[in-house]
């Protein structure tokens, strides 16, 4: 795979749109002093951690997680339209599945579903992988200009996490986010503005395409500087070795230089 800053980017064929769905992905590294956990509330920004126990989500979208019942209320009015815009895409994906049958285009009947839940299944290995991808502790502009599309076969399994193989992964621009989907792509660029005002530097776009539906994950990221990962040349390796097996105990390795 090619880089920009090395040679041009290798523009993978365009982003499929026809069903697509949101995640929200984990955050990497730590807005100001608070350790980073694996959520944030999207009302209050409040960070999920061994503390706070597991925050809810958002039951209509399964997406969106939210700290407390009265956080959850308070952002209803801000969250209907992407909520209902992503449960509106699952169920049109479905019914599209099961009218015209098995595809390549709709391999499996709940395509979008799996593909959701493999998401959240490998959701530290695919934030990690993002990072090293767009080459984020050398390049940190990176994050405003490509996004890590990764292209996937189905594979019928009783595990949600080995449901998926990787068929190939590479940098597409990050504008093409904004076609694909713009009520998707003005929510990221809320959750890009709230972490650049809590010091981060934006957010990593990942887009997990099979057939014709796709899942979009963003990753807010702190400065590289306070994410303690060394950069990998190895990542494509190691993010196909755990999701072939289906491997959910990724650990990302920290650098000893500290």
């Amino acid at each position: 795979m090619a880089f920009y800053s090395q040679s041009p980017v290798a523009i993978a064929p365009p982003f499929h749109s026809s069903s697509s769905s949101y995640s929200s992905g984990p955050s990497l590294g730590s807005h100001g002093s608070k350790p980073r956990g694996h959520r944030v509330c999207d009302t209050c920004g409040a960070i999920e951690t061994a503390q706070t126990g597991r925050f809810r989500l958002c039951g209509g979208c399964m997406i969106t997680q939210y700290c407390s019942p009265e956080c959850q209320k308070n952002n209803w009015p801000q969250h209907k339209i992407l909520c209902r815009h992503t449960a509106e895409q699952m169920t049109a994906s479905k019914q599209h599945a099961t009218a015209v049958g098995p595809s390549s285009e709709f391999p499996d009947p709940n395509l979008a579903k799996n593909l959701r839940k493999f998401t959240s299944a490998h959701a530290d290995l695919i934030g990690w992988t993002a990072f090293q991808a767009l080459q984020l502790k050398r390049m940190p502009i990176n994050i405003r200009q490509y996004a890590l599309q990764v292209n996937l076969q189905f594979r019928p399994s009783n595990d949600s996490a080995s449901r998926f193989t990787v068929a190939s992964v590479q940098l597409v621009p990050k504008s093409i986010l904004n076609d694909a989907d713009p009520v998707v792509s003005e929510d990221v660029s809320r959750r890009e503005e709230r972490c650049r005002r809590a010091g981060g530097i934006g957010v990593a776009v990942v887009l997990l395409q099979c057939g014709l539906v796709s899942q979009v994950m963003p990753v807010e990221v702190d400065p590289p500087a306070k994410i303690a990962w060394d950069a990998r040349d190895d990542w494509e390796q190691v993010f196909r070795m755990y999701t072939e097996a289906g491997r959910t105990d990724f650990t990302a390795p920290i650098s000893r230089r500290r």
